[in-house]
């Protein structure tokens, strides 16, 4: 399989980065908890979290460091037993995208640099998006969201948050490798 992984000098098990799992050694099976992330610019990064310190020799090198999304790159979603991609391009495309993912509903938003993916529900409402810049608009209530951070800045359901889910980002050839039996999103 064709992706990195991680060796724990602690107890000589070796991590599908993919997968979460021990994938050989003494915690071969063990499943870790993904957690939801935030792909950015340091730039974005730095105006959301003004305060962040970050430990590095080269701090101009995090500025020139751009991430550049080649055709093939995708964003995996994985959840219970179910796994799907999303092409890039095609989010940042559409600039949001409202799907499902088996019975959840999930809607997917990216810029040029970012992106996020979050259910699609609030206040025990189903919500159908659309991207106006870096901001989401829900159809049912007009309400306006952040879309970097899920939640609601302006309108009916302002203090509202959509729940992060956690996402990969990976080739899509490597995602096929991990999820042979995946689905692909198709605009």
């Amino acid at each position: 399989m064709n992706a990195m992984t991680w060796y724990d000098h602690e107890t000589e098990s070796i991590w599908s980065q993919p997968w979460g799992r021990a994938i050989r050694g003494e915690l071969k099976g063990v499943q870790l908890n993904l957690l939801p992330f935030q792909l950015t610019t340091w730039e974005k990064w730095k105006d959301a979290y003004p305060n962040t310190l970050v430990m590095t020799n080269d701090v101009d090198r995090l500025s020139a460091n751009r991430q550049v999304f080649s055709s093939n790159f995708v964003i995996g979603l994985v959840l219970a037993d179910n796994a799907k991609a999303f092409y890039y391009s095609d989010v940042q495309e559409k600039g949001a995208v409202n799907d499902v993912l088996g019975e959840i509903p999930v809607v997917l938003w990216a810029s040029d640099e970012i992106y996020h993916a979050y259910i699609r529900q609030a206040d025990g409402r189903l919500l159908t998006f659309r991207a106006e810049g870096d901001f989401l608009i829900d159809e049912e209530t007009g309400t306006r969201w952040d879309a970097s951070r899920g939640l609601a800045v302006e309108g009916p359901l302002l203090g509202q948050s959509l729940q992060p889910i956690p996402s990969l980002s990976s080739f899509d050839w490597a995602w096929k490798d991990f999820y042979p039996d995946t689905d692909f999103y198709k605009p």
